[in-house]
């Protein structure tokens, strides 16, 4: 995937609202292109969390593990949607097992980069890191929502 190909595809995730130009072509070049293959693993429950990945192409399924031991999906997810921001805020372990549900492209942020990316452009990271809260947040909401439908 081209550079020009990343930067209008991290244009549509919501994770680069209210970015300049100039900011979005950098953190683009900041991204690597990652391909999984249909139920490849991209990270497990418990893993150390280090990235945070957009969805240039394909789906995921995020995934919990029940008390049995058994993976059960929670949510499936679409490009351009993100996945992973978690650790990289809370520097906790992985919160969900990913899998890949098709043949899917994903570009990866590195904790290191995303701080590279911080050093050159304090505005488009605070952008981004709304961003992630935004989201969040909605993701918060729908998770009330589905547990007040079961009370």
């Amino acid at each position: 995937m081209e550079i020009e190909n990343k930067r209008e595809m991290l244009a549509e995730s919501p994770l680069f609202d209210n970015l300049l130009p100039n900011e979005l072509s950098m953190v683009a070049d900041l991204f690597s292109v990652r391909r999984f293959k249909e139920n490849d693993i991209v990270f497990h429950e418990g893993d150390v969390g280090d990235a945070l990945f957009v969805i240039a192409a394909g789906s995921v399924d995020i995934m919990r593990k029940k008390p049995d031991g058994e993976l059960a999906a929670i949510a499936t997810l679409d490009a351009p949607m993100f996945f992973g921001e978690m650790s990289l805020i809370d520097k906790e372990y992985r919160s969900a097992t990913v899998r890949a549900k098709y043949d899917t492209t994903l570009l990866e942020l590195t904790n290191e980069n995303l701080h590279i990316f911080a050093k050159n452009f304090r505005n488009g990271f605070t952008w981004v890191v709304v961003n992630i809260a935004r989201v969040l947040s909605s993701r918060l909401r729908e998770v009330n929502r589905r547990l007040a439908e079961k009370l």
